[in-house]
């Protein structure tokens, strides 16, 4: 069963969002500039590996909205982005943002539903491989 493992809320202004996020909920949330994208830390995580420390918990990010990532987006964990992708397509959804590697980490990808929902695919990279590529 392939569950949810973060969350992503797009922001117009990101800087506004931030400030707004962390005031209201006294999240920790940091810039990564090089992908116009900030992390949000919503619950205690392992420094080794960053992953939530309590079962069930996720963090998320923050992103410029843009094309068809309009509003917030759930994310899910799967095995193999390519192989969801393409049940997706079978199953009447589509691919809005085929997959692409945050290297180090693993893989993303969105995709929007029959009901028009857009959401997110993670695929981490097998244990052992230190760079992601996209293919």
């Amino acid at each position: 069963m392939a569950g949810i493992v973060h969350f992503e809320i797009p922001a117009d202004d990101q800087g506004r969002a931030t400030d707004f996020y962390r005031e209201t909920f006294q999240w920790t949330i940091n810039a990564m500039p090089e992908m116009d994208y900030n992390v949000v830390i919503t619950t205690p995580s392992d420094e080794q590996t960053g992953m939530p420390k309590s079962p069930g918990a996720i963090n998320g990010g923050l992103f410029a909205r843009e094309g068809e990532l309009k509003t917030p987006i759930i994310t899910v964990d799967v095995e193999d982005i390519d192989a969801t992708l393409a049940q997706v397509e079978k199953l009447g959804g589509s691919v809005v943002k085929p997959k692409d590697a945050i290297p180090g980490m693993g893989f993303y990808a969105y995709f929007k539903d029959t009901e028009g929902n857009v959401l997110g695919l993670w695929q981490n990279l097998p244990a052992g491989t230190a760079e992601g590529a996209a293919g």
